[in-house]
């Protein structure tokens, strides 16, 4: 079946089956094209909740359709591909944190969005990398637990008075991205503005013109005057940016800057989920509503 059938396929069963499909900005042009929202992590897991469908085929990695499913326990959320998981949400357990938390018994802890809902269902807050920063300085607390992101918390360091405490994790992606690569790029596109994500290295962050997050990246490229963008993230999102924005051209910082994960989803995988249901993506009822209750603590600052 060439890809013009399985589109076509995909299209019919979402109406029959009355299904919604989200994508993650850093998902495959083609399965953005199906979609029925692409946006961040955070912000398709609220769609999720808000929208009248039963069944969210979320195109992202297992902790965003958990965070989904969270928001939205009455919907069945359905993820293409069940080994598309998050190196990052691995590299902290709930175990791990407990045991971390009882060292720091003063402290309270804020998690990225980005882990996994038995960790989440620890922490006091729930932060995203476009609110870090807000989510620190609201808490009653002068020290704080960040986890897994240590380069996101370095950057809300620099940012709050407060001390910041971070988990060794980091994102491989963005870890890639070096000081020289932004460096090559702005020779090559000298009249370039350089873009980069929080959870880049510092000695990235230095070099960058802008620190935003993916959501706020979206909506700078809509808004911004600049013809040339060098963009510090995942390159996924350069095919959304370059869509919606035609006359402008975004340069991946590092040309080899992908998510493996993200990119085990394709469009037969979509069409697979809808038509068999497949992978439904469960969380137990007592970690869902303390996970919960962080996410909406955060939500409400």
């Amino acid at each position: 079946m060439n890809k013009e059938k399985i589109r076509d396929k995909i299209m019919k069963l979402k109406k029959e089956k009355n299904a919604v499909i989200l994508a993650h900005n850093y998902q495959i042009g083609e399965v953005q094209d199906v979609a029925d929202y692409i946006g961040d992590s955070l912000g398709l897991s609220q769609t999720a909740a808000k929208v009248d469908a039963k069944i969210i085929v979320f195109c992202g990695v297992h902790f965003m359709a958990e965070t989904a499913k969270i928001l939205a326990p009455d919907k069945t959320i359905l993820i293409p591909d069940e080994r598309a998981g998050c190196p990052m949400a691995d590299m902290i357990t709930a175990s791990e944190l407990r045991q971390w938390k009882k060292n720091y018994p003063e402290s309270k802890v804020v998690c990225y969005v980005n882990t996994t809902a038995e960790v989440k269902a620890e922490c006091d807050i729930c932060c995203t990398s476009s609110n870090a920063v807000k989510v620190v300085n609201s808490l009653n607390a002068d020290e704080i637990l960040f986890a897994p992101d240590k380069n996101l918390a370095a950057y809300v360091a620099r940012h709050t008075k407060k001390k910041i405490i971070p988990w060794d994790g980091y994102c491989y992606v963005h870890r890639y991205i070096k000081a020289r690569d932004i460096r090559e790029k702005r020779n090559l596109h000298p009249g370039g503005e350089v873009w980069v994500h929080p959870e880049c290295l510092r000695e990235v962050i230095d070099l960058a013109d802008k620190v935003l997050s993916t959501g706020k990246m979206v909506q700078e490229a809509r808004k911004t005057t600049k013809k040339e963008i060098i963009v510090g993230t995942e390159s996924g999102i350069i095919y959304r940016m370059k869509k919606e924005n035609p006359a402008k051209n975004f340069y991946p910082a590092r040309d080899v800057a992908f998510c493996f994960n993200m990119k085990k989803i394709d469009l037969r995988k979509v069409l697979r989920s809808l038509e068999n249901m497949v992978y439904k993506v469960e969380v137990p009822l007592e970690v869902s509503q303390k996970a919960r209750g962080a996410i909406e603590k955060m939500v409400k600052i």
